[in-house]
């Protein structure tokens, strides 16, 4: 009987020559790999290392597979995030740089930036209008833009605006809906501009809702607008405001509502300044502003924080003042520039109001700056 058992489960008996070591094995099958058992007459003895013709049975335990298993979960969860971030921020940057392309060869088309819309101060028998920059947007940027849907200052979330964004300063805020909300020095006359003399605009003539449009390629915009913008590029020697010569400001998302509405990756901003001869500005800032330094420092200063960094210009600078809140972390007190009024002179603008000084470029004093790159 045993036999008979041996026999059923061996497959009836018979041989095999191992022809690495020349001996003859039972024909057994799988079932008799870890004991000693009589097989065909014999007691045969299988290593499970072994298969049934003495050949090595290379492989993994199931332990081994799952340690693999973990290290690499490990690993790929470790530098995927970088691997997508940087993909992530190669691509906002050719997106950031496309736009300003095309938002630059747009303007240069239009006519005259000023004077779009109408914008009337309420009294206690009329109400207050206010269709400047939707507009402007809507008469003036859709004629040489291609755009595929406007939103009026109540509903540019359908335009792909978001309530909240994160600033570069890593705080949430609440997206801007009209000018003094993007910049209060737009809409406040600041006492030491009027003790000195500097032409500047009140609130009664300044404020503006934001309107909001979609390109086809994408991207959400949200524009404020200045149809009293003067100015031109050159900015004389005497001091005056950068608020006047601002006649549109961008906050843009490269990818609309979509995550991770943060400025300085999908979120971003440029200026339209002068209303004729227009010069469109799109810094993107670093995170940090410079120590205060002479300026013969600070170039050096920026190449060590971001070896693509530069000392911003006059526009700018003033680009950064009109989005200093969106920015996050912007100190108050005078910045260098890098444009000069002359071979011994350049332009400084101040984060506290807004005013334009001329600074000695061999000057002893210090100022800090927020690089930038283009």
């Amino acid at each position: 009987m045993k036999n008979n058992i041996v026999n059923i489960l061996t497959g009836g008996g018979g041989s095999r020559l191992n022809r690495l070591t020349g001996e003859s094995w039972p024909y057994c099958h799988a079932e008799l790999v870890s004991a000693s058992v009589q097989c065909n007459g014999k007691s045969v003895t299988r290593d499970r290392s072994r298969n049934k013709f003495g050949m090595t049975i290379m492989g993994f335990t199931m332990a081994e597979i799952l340690l693999s298993l973990t290290i690499i979960g490990v690993v790929a969860a470790i530098t995927l995030p970088s691997l997508t971030g940087n993909i992530n921020e190669r691509t906002w940057n050719t997106q950031r740089k496309a736009l300003y392309a095309r938002m630059s060869q747009a303007i240069a088309l239009m006519p005259a930036l000023n004077d779009y819309g109408t914008l009337t101060v309420g009294t206690e028998s009329t109400s207050a209008v206010d269709t400047a920059a939707e507009t402007f947007v809507t008469d003036g940027l859709s004629k040489v833009l291609k755009i595929n849907n406007i939103c009026d200052s109540e509903h540019i979330e359908d335009c792909g605006i978001v309530k909240s964004y994160t600033n570069l300063a890593g705080s949430a805020k609440s997206m801007p809906t009209q000018l003094s909300e993007l910049n209060s020095l737009f809409t406040s006359i600041w006492q030491g501009a009027i003790d000195k003399g500097y032409a500047y605009y009140s609130s009664t003539h300044i404020n503006t809702k934001a309107a909001a449009f979609e390109t086809q390629n994408g991207e959400s915009i949200l524009t404020f607008y200045n149809p009293y913008c003067t100015g031109t590029a050159d900015w004389g020697r005497t001091g005056q405001f950068a608020q006047a010569k601002m006649c549109a400001n961008f906050i843009y998302d490269l990818n609309g509502n979509k995550g991770p509405n943060t400025v300085g990756k999908d979120i971003g901003f440029m200026a339209v300044l002068y209303p004729t001869d227009s010069n469109v500005v799109a810094p993107n800032p670093l995170p940090r502003n410079t120590p205060a330094k002479v300026f013969s420092e600070i170039l050096g200063t920026c190449v060590a924080m971001d070896s693509e960094s530069k000392i911003p210009n006059k526009e700018e600078l003033a680009t950064l003042f009109y989005n200093k809140e969106l920015i996050g972390g912007i100190s108050t007190g005078e910045f260098w520039s890098s444009s000069r009024a002359s071979a011994t002179e350049l332009w400084e603008v101040s984060m506290h109001d807004g005013g334009t000084l001329l600074r000695g470029i061999s000057s002893s004093e210090t100022r800090a700056t927020r690089c930038i790159k283009r």
